[in-house]
């Protein structure tokens, strides 16, 4: 969501220097999600693809977080003459076996839509405190998080994307991960040493080895969400 990069103080920090330019994937924030279509990072990229083109921008420093980042490495992949450089923050780029998985049942058909109008919202609601916890430990929460719209987050159409991700996670790993020798622009990849999300020598660190034109930040003592953690270290990644 773009909420998520506006609290975390990123945005107006690169506003000085940079044009910049936010989307909310589909599903999430103010977007839509077309239920006909698989939401892959290849049709998001697509997506962002014609956006960019509608506002006339021919080149572009690209980042994405987490999700956001399999987004990103598509969208390189499908115009490297747009992407000039990439910055990957806490990717998932290597197919494992995931707990994840197990929650993709509320994007499921007619089940899926009647629990993300009852149970879900309930359960998101009651485990929101630990979510929060687990994506940012060892890090505390800091006090600039709390101007993101949790309700949001939380509303039925929101948990249903989240759900059709989780589901995705694994495939749309496995699809992208043969590819990542044909980037051919500069790759910034950063990551909190401790995510417990995301295994960070598994995933960033091996892709590091596998993009011979990468760098690889290690952020000491951060978790999962390293643009709010380390919010100055993501920044100079950008530069």
């Amino acid at each position: 969501m773009i909420q998520d990069f506006v609290s975390s103080g990123l945005l107006e920090k690169a506003a000085h220097k940079y044009r910049v330019i936010v989307f909310d994937r589909p599903g999430f924030g103010f977007s839509n999600r077309p239920r006909l279509t698989i939401w892959t990072p290849e049709a998001q990229a697509d997506l962002i693809h014609k956006a960019l083109a509608q506002i006339e921008i021919s080149r572009a420093i690209v980042l994405g977080h987490s999700w956001g980042a399999s987004v990103a490495i598509a969208l390189a992949l499908r115009d490297p003459t747009l992407v000039t450089r990439l910055i990957l923050a806490s990717g998932y780029y290597y197919p494992t076996v995931r707990t994840d998985v197990l929650f993709s049942w509320q994007a499921m058909p007619v089940i899926g839509d009647i629990l993300s109008q009852t149970l879900s919202p309930i359960l998101a609601r009651l485990t929101w405190p630990a979510l929060m916890k687990k994506i940012f430990e060892p890090s505390v929460i800091p006090r600039k998080f709390a101007g993101f719209p949790k309700e949001m987050a939380l509303r039925p159409s929101q948990l249903r994307a989240s759900a059709a991700e989780s589901a995705l996670m694994v495939p749309a790993a496995f699809a992208l991960h043969k590819n990542y020798a044909a980037l051919t622009m500069p790759v910034a990849i950063i990551a909190g040493e401790d995510d417990k999300l995301v295994d960070t020598d598994k995933q960033s660190a091996r892709l590091h080895d596998d993009v011979p034109q990468s760098t690889l930040r290690r952020v000491p003592g951060v978790g999962h969400m390293v643009h709010q953690s380390a919010t100055d270290a993501v920044m100079a990644a950008i530069n």
